[in-house]
Parts: structure tokens; sequence; C-alpha cells
């Protein structure tokens, strides 16, 4: 026979588990790549997110935060409370998730690697350096990586998939 919490135990207890509760996330290799290439590429910044509510294993998603650096988008209030006390999603930058990432391969380094081949010999060479690229990083998805939980960095595990 269980017992019933008491409503002294109810009114202590979290309206909704944070992330510290989180042990392990599972994030595809392919969004780590995605997250990573595009964060290099451009001025907007992507992340892997985590969002409530927390348990034990979560999954990560690509996402794109604002470009205006606010890190607010999507519906996202940026932690600020305004939801009803809900925990803010997780934002791990994917350079967190990749061991030793290689450079990303510049279509200026691929010319003068080049320079006698003719326009579309180099625009496959760039193609197949930025493929080889895409692979490395995929390869080299951590095992684990830290999030920040109420100021402090938490290390976690990394499930990576695919």
């Amino acid at each position: 026979m269980t017992e019933e919490p008491s409503d002294d135990d109810r009114e202590s207890a979290p309206a909704e588990p944070g992330p510290d509760r989180v042990r392990s996330i599972a994030v595809h290799r392919e969004d780590v790549a995605n997250a990573l290439e595009a964060s290099l590429r451009s001025d907007r910044e992507v992340v892997l997110r985590v969002t409530p509510p927390f348990s034990g294993r979560m999954r990560a998603r690509l996402h794109a935060l604002d470009a205006g650096g606010s890190g607010v988008s999507d519906g996202d209030d940026g932690g600020s409370g305004d939801d009803g006390g809900a925990p803010a999603p997780v934002h791990i930058d994917p350079r967190a998730l990749v061991a030793d990432a290689p450079p990303y391969p510049e279509a200026d380094d691929t010319a003068a690697e080049h320079p006698g081949a003719d326009l579309e010999t180099r625009r496959e060479r760039h193609a197949a350096n930025v493929e080889a690229w895409r692979e490395t990083v995929r390869e080299r998805v951590g095992s684990t990586v830290e999030i920040e939980v109420d100021g402090e960095d938490r290390t976690v595990d990394v499930n990576a998939l695919g």
C-alpha cells in the first residue's frame, strides 16, 4: 500500500521538474552537423534544444535562435517566467557536442588548391570537401556534454543517433 503525499509535500514539490533531472540527451548526428555548419556559415545562432517537460532521457532537436541576438524565437520566452513558471528550454551549442571539430572548408581554399581547374571542377571538389567535413563532424559527436543548470555546468551523457 502506498501512502498519499501530504499537502505539505505537494506544496514543496516543484510545479514542473527542471533540467537538473536530465541525465542524458539523444541527438541525431545529422542535426549536429547541420547546426554546426549553419552557425559557422551564417550570422544565425543554431543550437540543439531540449524542451520541458524534463525527464532523465531527453531528445535535443535542431533549433535556430533569433538572428537579432535576443535568444528568443518560436514562442520561447527565454525563461522569463511569463509562461506560468515552467522551466526554460536548454540550448546546447553544437561546438560543445563535437570533439576536435575540423575547420570548415572554404571555397577560396579549394580554388587555391586547384588553380588550374575549371569552375565546375572546383565546385565539385568543394562539395566533396564539405561532405568530408560533415562526415568527420558526424563521427566526432562526443559521449558527454556540459549543460547549464541553475547557473552551473553539469555533465550529461550524449547518445548519438544515426
